[in-house]
């Protein structure tokens, strides 16, 4: 008996050494696939971020949304305002993938990889996936519509029939690129469909029917040139991560925004966390050993809905005109207030976020005294850590504050991250300290060499 027990004792302790060495062989030999999340309610600065990893990966995978993202990148004196097109496109050996999560206007992509080409990217390396969903007019005239009627009560859509396109894909009665790149296919569930929209826009919001021969038109034109981009996303993925080849997950809005676990209703119709990166792409959660979180050292929001460290002062328009904070697709002002580390910590949590990339530093130079919101005060005066479940509950709230010193001097030029000021550090470690992440890339202004790698 007692050599059984020793046998299995040993066992035991050659699986558990075998399982360790399993785990180093992936983490030294597998090159791991990274995920960039927005971790507040988007307009993070994630272009900047995922323009730096594209630029070390091999593959860039968009797996959600829609042309309501944008973003931002500079590179090389030019700015490209890319708002479906990944950001491996400006890397001409870089494999672009559009998932079947990403909702897609083929009209707008179309104009989007005109418009790069003109300017000499080529969009050749991009792939669409067959499964990735059609927005279609009359999902635009709806989104506009119900927005309308909504009143006060409107979510602050960009009205270009996301949400609607969601609405058929859940439903079951969406098109797909697989049906636009299949002309007869496209023809027969498009006029099912295209009538049953017009009945709703006629009998119920009393508007003119839309002509389904012209849109089946234009958008079978469409069909013929994007048909060359179409490829399975899943199996690109799958395999270009199985080949060790450095994959980049890029995320469009922000952890608030996601339909479970954002301020819902004020959400997106999608998963921009890195949980929908996997349903998005195709590829289960065991691949993907990264996930960086991009936030800026203040907080903003565009749309309605709660948003307990607004600022309507003098502050709040300095901070939103020298952080420039006007939306990339819509041109709307941001709302601006101070650092939320509740909204941070929900966000580490829902994220499994490795690491934050904290942008626009900057912004918050020559300011006096700075805030970082701790927590939140109820109604009732219960003071609570964790960001609530409901916006009827964050309503309610209001931020507890601590100050912290703050910084001075043009942080721009900072070629490092021991070039910053010691009180802009200082600043940097207490959030650092309170959100319960490393933050691993400070960025000083929009440039990719103004990202400050710790």
């Amino acid at each position: 008996m007692a050599i059984l027990h020793n046998s299995t004792k040993l066992d035991l302790v050659l699986c558990t050494w075998l399982r360790l060495l399993l785990q180093i062989c992936w983490e030294v030999f597998v090159v791991p696939a990274k995920v960039v999340v927005g971790v507040q309610w988007g307009d993070e600065g994630k272009g900047k971020i995922i323009d730096i990893l594209a630029s070390r990966a091999q593959v860039v995978v968009r797996s959600q949304g829609g042309n309501n993202a944008g973003h931002t990148v500079e590179s090389e004196g030019e700015t490209y305002k890319l708002q479906l097109i990944p950001s491996g496109v400006l890397y001409p050996n870089t494999l672009c993938l559009l998932g079947s999560g990403v909702v897609i206007d083929p009209v707008h992509i179309l104009k989007e990889i005109d418009g790069l080409e003109s300017r000499g990217i080529s969009c050749d390396n991009l792939r669409i996936d067959p499964r990735a969903h059609l927005i279609m007019p009359w999902h635009i005239a709806l989104d506009g519509l119900s927005e309308k009627m909504r009143g006060n009560s409107k979510i602050g859509t960009t009205k270009k029939g996301i949400g609607p396109c969601y609405m058929d894909k859940a439903e079951r009665s969406g098109l797909r690129i697989y049906d636009l790149v299949h002309p007869d296919v496209f023809m027969e569930k498009m006029k099912v469909t295209g009538e049953i929209k017009n009945r709703l826009l006629t009998d119920f919001y009393k508007e003119q029917p839309l002509d389904l021969d012209a849109i089946a038109k234009q958008y079978l034109e469409c069909g013929k040139r994007l048909k060359k981009y179409v490829a399975d996303v899943s199996v690109l993925a799958y395999n270009a991560i199985k080949e060790g080849k450095e994959v980049l997950f890029e995320g469009a809005q922000g952890t608030l925004l996601d339909i479970d676990v954002g301020t819902y209703p004020y959400v997106t119709s999608s998963h921009p966390i890195s949980g929908g990166v996997c349903i998005g792409s195709g590829i289960g959660p065991t691949l993907i050993n990264e996930v960086y979180g991009a936030a800026k050292a203040y907080t903003t929001r565009v749309g309605e809905g709660p948003f307990p460290t607004e600022l309507f002062d003098e502050m709040g328009d300095k901070i939103r005109n020298l952080g420039n904070e006007f939306g990339t697709v819509t041109g709307r002002p941001r709302r601006c207030g101070w650092f939320d580390s509740v909204i941070m910590r929900h966000s580490v949590r829902v994220n499994g976020l490795t690491a934050i990339a904290l942008n626009k530093v900057d912004t918050l130079s020559n300011l006096g005294t700075l805030k970082v919101c701790v927590a939140y005060k109820k109604a009732d005066g219960t003071i609570i850590r964790d960001f609530p479940a409901t916006i009827d509950e964050l309503a309610e709230c209001q931020p507890v504050y601590e100050e912290i010193e703050g910084f001075e001097g043009d942080l721009t030029n900072c070629k490092s991250y021991d070039d910053l000021p010691e009180t802009c550090k200082r600043y940097i470690e207490k959030l650092e300290k309170i959100c319960e992440c490393p933050i691993k890339m400070v960025g000083v202004g929009p440039s990719r060499d103004q990202n400050l790698e710790r």
